[in-house]
């Protein structure tokens, strides 16, 4: 895998990629009638309806910005048909006194990628003992299943 953005599925790249359609279509078309309504309202200088409505506009394009970067650094993977840890999946471990935990691999929400577990645990296979280097000090955890 290349590049340095978030990992995501084709599912999550592809709901990103419409909600970005919907931001740059009916909701940016809807920014610019909310300011020419604002602009019929007369004097500029004291119209709160046209500083509010810039305002909004000027939100919308930073999410557009935003989200345009996200999608064009996104690095998609497919582990449908692999056997190894990915964006999506969910994993039981066990640490070295046993304990099993399960945890799911996810850009939001669940355990990051980006975080020490979970950049541990990608490309792991069932079997593999990974070393996971935490802020409160170094353990192993076996890969006990991976399903998705």
């Amino acid at each position: 895998m290349s590049g340095s953005g978030e990992m995501l599925t084709q599912e999550q790249h592809d709901a990103l990629a419409a909600e970005l359609a919907e931001m740059e279509g009916p909701q940016r078309a809807a920014a610019v009638e909310a300011i020419a309504t604002a602009r019929s309202f007369g004097d500029l200088s004291e119209n709160f309806e046209y500083h509010a409505a810039k305002n909004e506009q000027g939100l919308l394009e930073a999410r557009i910005a935003k989200l345009r970067d996200r999608i064009h650094t996104a690095v998609v993977v497919d582990h449908a048909t692999d056997d190894h840890v990915g964006p999506g999946s969910i994993v039981e471990i066990a640490d070295e006194d046993g304990e099993v935990l399960e945890v799911t691999i996810a850009s939001r929400g669940g355990v990051s990628s980006d975080s020490p577990l979970g950049s541990a645990l990608l490309g792991a296979a069932v079997g593999d003992v990974v070393e996971v280097t935490a802020p409160r000090g170094a353990w192993r955890a076996t890969v006990r299943s991976i399903r998705r």
